[in-house]
């Protein structure tokens, strides 16, 4: 994706100097569908109206409002952001992070270093939306297992069966019925319930 010269790339920035810094830095190294956005009215609708593939935030000297309005467009828009800023602080980084922000660059706007960001930046978003993908499924296997043990348990108390053969019930009812042993454990949880 890096080197995909097509690209939409949004640059949002209120300063016409800095954001020509990173214009001639994303054109010099052949990237030419770069739009720049300006004033922060709206800016999440507008955001999602262009639909980037990655976006440039140069906050310069921003004001604490201002930080928490470009989180606020991380947190909401999944898409690999590289943040500018000259100063910073521990809690405002660690902030950047949290929201989403996959680079989040002190003091480096030239724009010999564009590309190198923006490479990275895309990197960072995908390892990130990897792991939190993994998580996302590790979370569902997860409760998928509880709903099968609770199954089993229920299974074993109302057939005084054992372990073993509560699942492979549960097993060969799947196979029969064509569904994951995981919907076939719901429907022995809802059941029980209702014939309580």
């Amino acid at each position: 994706m890096a080197n995909d010269l097509s690209l939409r790339i949004v640059i949002v920035d209120e300063s016409p100097v800095r954001a020509a810094i990173l214009e001639e830095g994303l054109k010099e190294a052949g990237f030419q569908n770069v739009l720049r956005i300006t004033g922060r009215t709206n800016l999440l609708e507008r955001i999602y109206a262009i639909d980037p593939d990655v976006i440039l935030i140069d906050l310069e000297d921003p004001s604490r409002d201002t930080i928490e309005q470009m989180f606020q467009v991380s947190r909401e828009v999944k898409r690999p952001i590289a943040m500018f800023v000259d100063q910073t602080d521990s809690k405002t980084i660690e902030d950047a992070i949290e929201a989403g922000v996959a680079s989040y660059v002190v003091d480096g706007l030239r724009k010999d270093r564009v590309k190198p960001i923006l490479e990275t930046t895309i990197s960072r978003f995908r390892a990130f939306a990897r792991l939190k993908a993994e998580l996302e499924e590790a979370k569902s296997q997860l409760e998928e297992r509880k709903v099968v043990d609770r199954a089993k348990m229920i299974l074993m108390k109302m057939k005084g069966i054992d372990e073993e053969t509560a699942y492979g019930l549960l097993r060969r009812t799947a196979m029969n019925e064509k569904k994951r042993i995981a919907d076939i454990a719901q429907s022995i949880i809802t059941a029980a319930e209702l014939l309580r």
